[in-house]
C-alpha cells in the first residue's frame, strides 16, 4: 500500500488538509496550550507527518509548532519517508521514531 500512497512523489498534497482547516485549528490550540506568540511564527503539524502515513484531519495528529522547528523536522521526516520508501527502514520505526523526537524534542 505505501508504493501507491506515500511513496508516490506529491501523494500528500493530496491529502494535506485546507489551510482554513488548519489555521483555525492552530489558533485553538495555541489558546488551549497556553501559547502566547504569534500565530505567524507557527505552523499547524502532523505528530506522525502525511509523509510517514499521519492522519490528516484529526486533532490528535496535529499541533501548533515553531516554525524554527518545524523547519529542522521536516527534513527528518523526509529522511524517515525515504529510508521506508527504500526498504531500508520498517514504517511502523518510522512513525515510533518520529513520535519520539516530537515528543522529547518538540
Amino acid at each position: 500500500m505505501i508504493r501507491s500512497t506515500i511513496c508516490v512523489r506529491g501523494w500528500t498534497k493530496t491529502v494535506r488538509p485546507p489551510v482554513e482547516y488548519t489555521d483555525a485549528l492552530k489558533v485553538k490550540q495555541m489558546r488551549e496550550y497556553g501559547e502566547s506568540g504569534s500565530t505567524s511564527q507557527y505552523q499547524e503539524d502532523h505528530l506522525i507527518s502525511l509523509e510517514l502515513g499521519g492522519d490528516p484531519t484529526d486533532t490528535r495528529n496535529l499541533w501548533p509548532e515553531p516554525i524554527k522547528r518545524a523547519l529542522v523536522v521536516d527534513q527528518i521526516e523526509n529522511e524517515l519517508n525515504r529510508k521506508v520508501c527504500e526498504g531500508s527502514l520498517r514504517l511502523a520505526e518510522a512513525q515510533r521514531r518520529e513520535s519520539q523526537l516530537k515528543h522529547e524534542d518538540g
